[in-house]
């Protein structure tokens, strides 16, 4: 947690010489909630008391909801004390909306109490799921930069209203990659719930990857 941080991010993934040209436009709807409540060098009980909170508020909406919990302590929680709370909702076609929430970096702001931290998390998570498409606000950009390096082909993906970050990161891509995207609005109606969904509609640079798996 900052500001001391101290942890450890171990993150692996297979070589891949190409992308493929993928067509997600259809979100689906919310099938499960599961989440993760985790808590360093603080009482236990604060990531129980996230997950109640948060509990109380999508209970509302769908059975399928589990919580896990995870505290840590010792040398293997880092150098700050802090908590948080990550959720991801799964849908009937296979996509994921997440929301994640954290408390403030000691020192820095007010305190938050870890009730208020899982009801803000759930609202945000309802919020997402409001927005729709198949890829939440914070991913936004990560799936259209996959578009633009994929093959030679058409790729379509369905997505909420473009978040701020989104718009500006599609200047960048024009600006490196010369690409743009074709953007065709749908408006929420009885297939679409929500907010306008926005279909994004692009052909890959055929980007290839050069390197070689180390053995």
């Amino acid at each position: 947690m900052p500001p001391g941080g101290g942890g450890e991010v171990v993150f692996s993934c297979p070589v891949r010489k190409v992308l493929k040209p993928i067509q997600l436009t259809d979100p689906g709807k919310i099938k499960r909630i599961r989440g993760m409540a985790y808590s360093v060098r603080v009482s236990p009980q604060m990531a129980n008391r996230i997950v109640d909170s948060a509990r109380s508020i999508l209970n509302e909406f769908i059975p399928d909801i589990y919580i896990y919990t995870d505290h840590m302590k010792g040398v293997n929680s880092g150098k700050s004390p802090g908590f948080g709370l990550s959720l991801v909702a799964e849908t009937t076609s296979g996509t994921f909306l997440s929301a994640e929430l954290a408390s403030n970096p000691q020192g820095q702001g007010a305190a938050v109490l870890p009730e208020d931290l899982g009801r803000n998390c759930a609202r945000l998570l309802l919020e997402e799921i409001y927005r729709g498409g198949c890829v939440d606000s914070t991913n936004q950009s990560l799936a259209l930069l996959l578009m633009t390096l994929g093959q030679q082909d058409v790729s379509k993906v369905l997505l909420g209203p473009l978040s701020p970050y989104t718009i500006e990161f599609l200047r960048h891509l024009k600006s490196f990659f010369q690409i743009m995207f074709k953007i065709e609005t749908k408006p929420c109606g009885e297939e679409l719930k929500g907010g306008d969904k926005v279909l994004m509609t692009c052909v890959g640079i055929g980007f290839s990857n050069l390197s070689k798996t180390l053995k």
